[in-house]
């Protein structure tokens, strides 16, 4: 398993470039269900251990907590000693006192004295950073967080949550995948200059870049169903990619999945953090951390990428907007 190597992280841990995403741990919208919840989650936690994973990610937003819970009985079970814990706060108002109080219900949901990297789940477009991070230096003063990182952050209120913090905002962690290549041009640029880490949520594009999907055959589940990706046109438009994904796949005995996981975290400074439905799947995105692409095989992924042009904003919505009334 790789990892992560020289970053500004304060934990003296490695940070595998593979992690586990939970947003789907105890989550109703992803139709997993309660066996799910109560064995196959732990099943993976404990499988993930075993492989190398030490990323963690969840949120109290995810499951209304649920999720926290269930990745921390699982961690518990474990033995592992190396495991980087990241959780996040739905920032409704988050203002410095609200920030420390949150911080402390998510580490009792996870059964955890320390968070090794919490993080603003969402830029508050009301509440500015220097509001916020007060409240993120006063828990790394005290011990119960190391890293501070932000998600789904521009470079520009980045670094003002840098200059808020008074020290490094060590991760932003943004949807970045070969379906969504150009939402993180600018903060991998950042990244690489200042030694800092972009956390890529949903590098799969929740199951787009697997293959598995068409416009003959879609995915259920209200969460892709929800995604413009997942239109009838643009499950046409994305098979030029898939087609140059499974070619550069068959040249390594690897799946369409593993390959745009080893694309995503090609960068030195991206972790990839994918869900995982199963066993299997860990097991399988585990295994993506070992693929070294070649340079001539990045470049025809990156430019089948940057070819790609999925139908999106007004005209997405409206399509979305007529797909539901359908059903």
């Amino acid at each position: 398993m790789r990892h992560v190597e020289h970053s500004v992280s304060s934990s003296p841990k490695r940070l595998s470039k593979i992690g586990l995403g939970t947003w789907q741990f105890g989550s109703r919208e992803w139709g997993y269900g309660s066996e799910y919840a109560d064995q196959g989650a732990a099943q993976v936690v404990r499988r993930a251990l075993e492989l190398g994973i030490t990323v963690f990610d969840t949120a109290e937003a995810y499951g209304f907590g649920r999720s926290e819970r269930i990745l921390g009985a699982a961690l518990a079970a474990g033995t592992s000693q190396e495991v980087y814990l990241a959780t996040k706060i739905m920032p409704v108002l988050p203002v410095a006192a609200v920030v420390e109080q949150r911080a402390v219900a998510s580490a009792n949901r996870l059964g955890v004295r320390h968070l090794d990297l919490y993080q603003v789940h969402q830029p508050n477009p009301l509440v500015r950073d220097r509001w916020t991070m007060p409240g993120m230096r006063a828990l790394r003063t005290v011990g119960l967080v190391g890293d501070v990182g932000v998600s789904n952050y521009s470079l520009q209120r980045w670094q003002e949550a840098d200059a808020a913090l008074g020290a490094p905002v060590l991760s932003n962690q943004v949807e970045y995948s070969l379906a969504r290549p150009r939402r993180g041009a600018a903060l991998l640029e950042f990244a690489a200059a200042e030694n800092r880490i972009v956390i890529a949520y949903s590098p799969l594009a929740q199951g787009l870049l697997s293959g598995r999907y068409s416009a003959t055959h879609r995915p259920a589940g209200r969460v892709r169903s929800a995604n413009s990706l997942f239109l009838p046109e643009n499950l046409d438009r994305v098979l030029p990619l898939l087609d140059t994904l499974r070619d550069v796949a068959a040249a390594h005995d690897a799946t369409p999945a593993q390959i745009a996981l080893a694309w995503a975290i090609h960068h030195p400074q991206v972790i990839a953090i994918p869900g995982a439905s199963s066993v299997a799947q860990v097991e399988s995105n585990a295994a993506a951390a070992d693929i070294t692409l070649a340079d001539d095989e990045y470049a025809a992924l990156t430019t089948a990428s940057e070819r790609f042009t999925p139908v999106a904003g007004r005209a997405a919505a409206t399509a979305l907007a007529t797909q539901a009334l359908r059903r």
